[in-house]
């Protein structure tokens, strides 16, 4: 994976750019995620020079704690395995850190640190008290049984409970942790702890958690979407949309997108994707989430509605349509995907994913007049929700759905509004640069705050 050469044209945020590509050369998906923001940051940051006294970019591209550790479980069989746990506790200036686990073969250091940098600005992009971080086991769910995947929960949990608390590291869910998987963890806490508190969420509604919580991401992705359609005097109404993914985030933005009057006509999964010109209307959808809760692949789409068409080991990128929403996993799109993109009329792009568009293929996108937004700012969806568990868990309350779909569409829309208003500030020759009003807003958050708490 080629990394791109970053533009950074402040010597401050030049300088920290350059010591980070020399000592952390093999963490790729780390520096692309740090490199693509101090880039964007250079206009603030040649406004506030006194940050440099007190080495706030410095920390700010440092964890301020990373913890490793080994997760032994026994599958059926009897046989012991053992993997890697991770906690990266990236920074907690404006709050507890805050951000998901997630269970899967590709799980690095390198991963997790870019994304739990990208939550650091993700939180603070939504105006609630919280930090940013981000943990998981390269630990593959798929194929193994019930019990097996509770034992590993219960033995990663074992060893993590000791660095998280309501008031210190909140986990949620991520990739390969659904709810089941977290209210295993939690009971795990509990048990050891002898504490009923909101130390996880993304629990069930039994015991702590939140509605809309799985509808989040998908929901507030749209209703990011939604803003930025408006802000050109448009609307979903009629519009073409292609998604990629079939997972909670993928499904719930279908949902929404055909709500809201448009039709999705793309979903996708490892094995390729699926296109069905008619649209995939709530009853297909029904469909899709029946047989994606039974973990069949998403070609299983063609047996109920063989007028659609499969494409093996694709991409829906090359699909003509008004809108894409890349919400399977990182790097998506690359160069190549973002010229058909381009080619085939996309006016707006907007992330589901946590950094599924590569730096060279989102400059493209810009410099073609397509509105982008990245995750950010348009997938902020889910921890905003897992924010206002938080809030409920708190004060001992459980809010009704329309009254948390009502507070995440606020957060979604001021999210936007900030964005939007902080590119004009600091970018103002491309008034629609999302990725570096939504990288400087957040940013002048955290780094105020770092200043004032003095080098810690």
């Amino acid at each position: 994976m080629a990394l791109k050469e970053f533009n950074v044209k402040n010597a401050y945020c030049k300088r920290v750019w350059d010591e980070l590509k020399v000592r952390y050369a093999d963490q790729e998906h780390f520096l692309q995620a740090a490199g693509l923001v101090l880039e964007t940051l250079s206009p603030v940051v040649d406004t506030m020079p006194g940050i440099e006294k007190t080495a706030v970019l410095e920390r700010f591209v440092e964890p301020e704690r990373i913890i490793m550790f080994r997760v032994p479980w026994t599958d059926d069989a009897g046989k012991p395995h053992v993997n890697r746990g991770f906690r990266v506790q990236f920074n907690s200036a404006i709050g507890p850190y805050k951000g998901g686990l997630r269970f899967s073969p590709e799980v690095s250091l390198d991963v997790l640190k870019f994304l739990g940098f990208e939550q650091v600005l993700k939180n603070s992009l939504t105006t609630l008290p919280m930090g940013g971080g981000k943990g998981g086991a390269d630990f593959d769910p798929h194929g193994k049984s019930d019990a097996e995947v509770m034992r590993f929960c219960q033995s990663f949990m074992t060893e993590l409970y000791r660095h998280i608390g309501a008031d210190t590291d909140v986990p949620a869910g991520d990739k390969g942790v659904g709810g089941r998987e977290v209210a295993w963890m939690f009971g795990q806490y509990k048990r050891i702890t002898n504490q009923f508190t909101g130390v996880l969420t993304g629990k069930g509604l039994d015991f702590g958690g939140s509605l809309i919580r799985p509808e989040a991401t998908g929901y507030g992705l749209i209703y990011f979407a939604e803003c930025m359609l408006k802000a050109v005097n448009t609307d979903f109404n009629g519009k073409t949309c292609i998604i990629s993914g079939d997972g909670n985030v993928a499904q719930y933005a279908c949902e929404k997108v055909t709500q809201l009057g448009g039709k999705v006509i793309t979903l996708s999964d490892s094995t390729g994707y699926i296109l069905d010109e008619d649209g995939i209307d709530a009853e297909k959808l029904a469909f899709v989430m029946q047989f994606r809760g039974e973990h069949k692949k998403i070609d299983t789409y063609l047996t109920k509605y063989p007028k659609a068409k499969f494409f093996k080991g694709e991409k829906p990128w090359g699909v003509k349509a008004d809108c894409a929403f890349p919400c399977a996993t990182q790097d998506e799109i690359y160069m190549e995907d973002a010229k058909k993109l381009v080619a085939n009329g996309v006016k707006l792009v907007a992330e589901g994913a946590n950094m599924p568009t590569r730096a060279d293929a989102i400059e493209y996108l810009q410099k073609n007049d397509v509105l982008f937004a990245p995750g950010k700012a348009s997938n902020a969806g889910g921890v905003a929700v897992s924010g206002l568990e938080m809030s409920q868990n708190s004060e001992r309350l459980s809010w009704t759905r329309e009254e948390v779909d009502s507070k995440l569409k606020h957060i979604m829309t001021q999210i936007h509004d900030n964005a939007y208003e902080t590119a004009k500030k600091y970018a103002p020759s491309k008034t629609t640069d999302y990725v570096s009003g939504a990288n400087i807003y957040g940013f002048l958050k955290v780094a105020r705050a770092m200043d004032a708490q003095g080098l810690v």
